[in-house]
């Protein structure tokens, strides 16, 4: 074998070594917003069952058209829920908590949203505008994925100006929508 061919073979496997050592961050969910873009990039290694539910509500087209209903400046922004009217909309089976998984609610971190019972998670979800390490204590809030582009419109978010509406608090006077959520690698 030649040199340069040695060498070939060398950049192959160092190339397939590291295609095989692809870290678990690989799939991205892309939100076009009505004040910009966020992507969040998902840990299905971690998080397997939280990714997996995340993505089929994306290519079902489930956050299409709903809100951020609410949002707290010192804590998080939450939505996939919801319509601009508050009306829920129609949701699968809860999903077994994922917490403790080595993922932390820290800044930028994307976790699922759920009611005080363990495994309640849907489809809700937040991103974490600040480090939240109350949420990793107890039973915790799963973390699945952290934003990579555009947490600067994740800041923008969390400064709209919010109100009470029915039930609901810290819901946004002017409706912040996700247009569309789509998939990427």
């Amino acid at each position: 074998m030649s040199i340069p061919q040695q060498t070939r073979w060398a950049a192959l496997a160092v190339a397939g070594l590291t295609a095989f050592c692809a870290p678990a961050w690989a799939d991205k969910v892309h939100l076009v917003t009505s004040m910009g873009d966020i992507v969040i990039e998902l840990d299905a290694q971690k998080a397997p069952k939280s990714v997996a539910n995340f993505e089929q509500y994306v290519k079902e087209g489930h956050y299409d058209g709903t809100v951020f209903h609410r949002v707290i400046p010192n804590f998080m922004i939450q939505g996939g829920g919801m319509l601009p009217s508050l009306d829920e909309k129609p949701v699968h089976n809860p999903i077994p908590l994922e917490s403790h998984n080595g993922l932390a609610n820290v800044k930028g971190a994307v976790s699922m949203a759920r009611t005080s019972m363990r495994d309640s998670a849907t489809a809700q979800f937040f991103i974490n505008v600040q480090d939240n390490p109350f949420l990793d204590q107890g039973d915790g809030y799963a973390v699945f994925g952290h934003v990579v582009s555009g947490m600067d419109v994740v800041e923008k978010i969390k400064m709209v100006p919010t109100a009470t509406k029915g039930m609901y608090q810290d819901v946004p006077r002017t409706p912040v929508i996700i247009k569309k959520a789509t998939l990427e690698k």
